[in-house]
């Protein structure tokens, strides 16, 4: 909204200084200064509200250590994290552009989703919450509208690089090809392009197209690649908005983890939406995704503001309400920026934590059926319920698992020239 507002100033009174509104770097620092001010003075309020009205966590006996200390603390403090990330976005990004409406969208559409869970556990007083199959309907209802969008809005483009050995004849033929910057020899087509390309890490002209997967279906297979596409979105966003769901079992970790992860995926958008760095590191470039930046500096600010609170010892937990978002804006933003396919690497805190319940799972049923005993792969599962069992503090837990997220998103960045 302000910046619609500072536009109209600078371009009809010629106000001093409004001008500046236009930068993303600028709106992106306003975002995520923003978003931490709401997070850390709101939400001792909402604490206090949640308090009031008896919105405690009901935790389940585990048999872990300090577990029953953390009964009756106030849970649907997502809430913190969605105005964290809604106002500064609704204030400084452009709410014309695609990427920021379906960011938007998932936020809320999620948030939502964890509400009703959150709420049938907390007032209902039925643990199991909102049914298993309603919150996968919920999810790929999500999924099937992302990817129509993605697919089918005429926004939604790519410019395609020119090859060098074409530059000259394109010249001299045509006036199709567009120098953004001469001076960085910076080459792309005129033509913004529907594509259904991704990026692959760690492969030279690292570039995948979903089509190929029924190429057998002609000469027009392009024209049935939201066959696959759409499919490949409900599970992206299925899959990760459930791994932070599992993660968000202790202190911090899905709060931290998630901030980590948001901080990567902006320079990804950052850098797949600016000709420059799009040429230097020989990737895509995605026109519009620029503005993406903003979101995720409110989704990073609103993360690390929510922390105040959610460290150890957590005076708040966010629920089904924040995790569930958390977890659906990092697959929905990967998708945007054609990132998708380093998912299993910079979500690899997600991956394992799914992975370690799904391994739990299938090993105690095929145990039991062949001894006639289910037996375990770990003393616990999520993972990070394991490594309590063993005696590691929660704390501890955290710390080692943040690191890692860290490791795992340079080794994400590496993959821009590590190919």
């Amino acid at each position: 909204m302000l910046y619609y507002l500072f536009q109209y100033l600078h371009r009809e009174f010629n106000l001093p200084g409004a001008g500046v509104f236009q930068y993303i770097s600028f709106r992106a620092a306003l975002a995520i200064i923003t978003s931490l001010i709401i997070s850390l003075l709101f939400g001792k309020r909402i604490i206090r509200y949640l308090h009031r009205k008896q919105v405690g966590e009901s935790v389940r006996d585990l048999g872990l250590e300090g577990q029953k200390e953390k009964q009756g603390t106030p849970t649907m403090g997502g809430f913190i994290i969605l105005a964290g990330i809604l106002i500064p976005t609704l204030l400084f990004a452009r709410l014309m552009n695609v990427y920021i409406v379906i960011m938007i969208v998932t936020t809320i559409w999620l948030g939502l989703i964890g509400f009703i869970d959150d709420y049938i556990k907390v007032f209902k007083k039925d643990k199991a919450g909102l049914a298993g199959k309603f919150k996968i309907l919920g999810q790929v209802g999500l999924g099937i509208i992302i990817g129509c969008t993605l697919y089918f809005n005429k926004y939604v483009v790519v410019r395609e690089r020119v090859p060098k050995e074409e530059i000259t004849l394109e010249r001299r033929n045509s006036n199709i090809i567009e120098d953004i910057r001469q001076s960085e020899n910076v080459l792309y087509s005129n033509e913004p392009q529907k594509s259904t390309k991704t990026t692959i890490p760690f492969i030279k002209n690292h570039e995948f197209d979903y089509a190929y997967f029924i190429k057998w279906a002609g000469s027009n297979y392009h024209h049935y690649a939201w066959i696959i596409f759409i499919p490949f979105v409900i599970l992206i966003i299925t899959a990760v908005s459930n791994g932070a769901n599992i993660t968000d079992g202790i202190d911090g970790l899905a709060t931290g983890t998630s901030a980590i992860i948001g901080a990567t995926l902006g320079i990804l958008a950052y850098v797949s939406g600016n000709t420059v760095f799009a040429n230097y590191l020989n990737i895509m470039y995605i026109p519009n995704t620029g503005e993406l930046v903003i979101f995720i500096s409110a989704f990073v600010g609103a993360c690390v503001g929510f922390l105040w609170y959610n460290a150890y010892p957590a005076q708040v937990f966010m629920g089904d309400t924040g995790s569930l978002a958390l977890g659906g804006i990092i697959a929905t933003y990967a998708i945007a920026i054609r990132k998708e396919l380093l998912i299993p690497i910079l979500c690899g805190i997600f991956l394992v934590e799914n992975l370690s319940v799904v391994m739990q799972v299938a090993y105690f049923k095929y145990t039991k059926r062949k001894y006639g005993e289910g037996r375990r792969i770990f003393k616990m599962s999520p993972l990070h319920h394991h490594y309590q069992k063993k005696g590691y503090h929660e704390s501890k837990i955290v710390s080692r698992f943040w690191i890692a997220g860290i490791m795992l998103a340079i080794v994400t960045m590496v993959t821009l020239k590590l190919r």
